[in-house]
């Protein structure tokens, strides 16, 4: 039995209205350089590394995955997120560009220590 499926959403590609819109918040700022940086994440993982409520972090990466930046899929009772496969190559750019140069500034460095110290990762996944 299959336990892991990708949520069938119609794709389009993100409008540069859209894109810097949803990067103009912080939080999800922060839960894409962390997804940029480690392929994909669990929500669990991104509740951790931002200290945010596990609601709040879900109505962000809703609003992400509505605009085309992210795609998620399921495990069981987990959902994952990565960077869409149809984000066009100019949003992909930028994000990898705003995560080179701020890597190490207040909060992004932050929210990666957090979570590389986060506790039942075993083999750098959720387990939670």
């Amino acid at each position: 039995m299959n336990t892991s499926a990708t949520t069938a959403r119609p794709t389009s590609a993100a409008a540069p209205e859209e894109v810097f819109q949803a990067l103009a918040d912080s939080t999800r700022l922060r839960c894409l350089a962390l997804i940029v940086t480690h392929g994909e994440l669990c929500v669990c993982e991104l509740v951790h590394a931002l200290e945010l409520s596990q609601p709040k972090i879900s109505r962000h990466l809703k609003l992400l995955r509505e605009t085309g930046l992210v795609a998620d899929r399921r495990e069981r009772i987990w959902v994952h997120y990565r960077l869409a496969d149809t984000l066009p190559s100019w949003a992909r750019s930028t994000l990898n560009d705003v995560v080179a140069a701020h890597a190490q500034d207040a909060p992004f460095a932050d929210d990666a220590r957090r979570l590389a110290h986060m506790p039942d990762r075993p083999d750098g996944r959720c387990n939670n």
